[in-house]
């Protein structure tokens, strides 16, 4: 008998009246707006202007989410499409089931779209906004954990997590694996990396972004090998596994050719930003000349003396002044 665990919520939804409040969804946003803050903080600190990040967000979010869920119905299609399934759960996000791949890949399309709108690398964006990712992964996993779902295999662990049964969904209860927390640990230490490692090496071009996916993928490898719900397999190994390999490479390579290629960091970020600093400094420092020449010009000018008239006489002393 296990006698210490984590318990799981009794259910994923409160109601606030007639309005029902989603752990699940209260995640992904606590996720979002924390993402997109990180994200300012570095995008001012790259020099450019507050507000950007949050404005390409407006993009890149509605995006992320539509690519999250269609990779998960399309891998997992036989919830919704398969024999006594209702097709109409496909589009209930907030049961759960966003694949971070999906979300990632059409997320990027929509952060290219805000960017080209704005005149801005997309790889300097991804720069920003990598560790605010990761961050929003640690937390958005805790809405796995509301729904009781995507746990790893039994353990009688003190960190086990405890299952509620279900069986109109076939889940037996239990204690298991938290890979939810695993997860949220791991994106977290993720996130340090990439700030860490942008501040040593001074990363440009998308290197910083790609250090995020090598990263995370390592840990996502490990906490699939964990994972026990149901899966597509190919010899042997989950499909997330496969596909955490395939993108792990993907981005070694990248890091290593852009390096080469690029190597350094982009001098200017946001081109609009750059304008405004210039002009504030062109104004600042007109004034400043301004001020100087106001400093050492005297206040009032000496007049010239006339000249005096050809064969004038000297003027006579005044009376009683001493003759020497």
């Amino acid at each position: 008998m296990n006698l210490a665990y984590i318990p799981s919520p009794s259910t994923g939804v409160v109601h606030l009246g007639p309005i029902p409040l989603r752990g699940y969804a209260f995640c992904i946003i606590i996720g979002v707006f924390v993402a997109v803050w990180l994200g300012n903080k570095r995008w001012i600190a790259r020099g450019g202007r507050s507000g950007t990040i949050a404005d390409i967000a407006v993009w890149a979010v509605p995006f992320g989410l539509v690519g999250g869920r269609l990779y998960h119905v399309i891998t997992d299609y036989e919830l919704y499409f398969g024999p006594g399934r209702d097709w109409v759960g496909a589009f209930k996000i907030w049961e759960g089931g966003l694949g971070i791949w999906g979300a990632i890949a059409l997320g990027a399309v929509g952060a290219w779209i805000g960017c080209r709108r704005r005149g801005i690398p997309l790889p300097a964006y991804a720069d920003a906004i990598a560790p605010g990712i990761a961050v929003a992964q640690a937390i958005g996993r805790w809405g796995n954990w509301f729904n009781q779902e995507l746990y790893g295999r039994p353990t009688d662990l003190p960190w086990a997590l405890k299952i509620d049964p279900d069986p109109a969904i076939g889940r037996v209860g239990g204690t298991y694996h938290p890979t939810f927390l695993y997860e949220s640990l791991w994106c977290l230490g993720v996130a340090a990396l990439v700030i860490w490692a942008d501040r040593r090496f001074k990363l440009g071009h998308g290197r910083a972004f790609a250090v995020y996916v090598a990263a995370y993928t390592v840990g996502r490898f490990w906490t699939e090998y964990l994972r026990v719900d149901t899966a597509h397999h190919f010899l042997g190994l989950r499909l997330n596994g496969w596909t955490a390999i395939l993108v792990f490479l993907g981005a070694v390579a990248y890091f290593v050719i852009s390096s080469k290629r690029v190597p350094g960091r982009e001098l200017v970020v946001e081109p609009a930003a750059a304008e405004d600093t210039a002009e504030g400094a062109s104004e600042g420092g007109s004034e400043e000349g301004e001020a100087k020449v106001g400093l050492t010009k005297p206040a009032t000018e000496p007049k010239p003396a006339e000249p005096k008239p050809a064969g004038a006489k000297p003027a006579e002393p005044a009376p009683g002044a001493e003759k020497r």
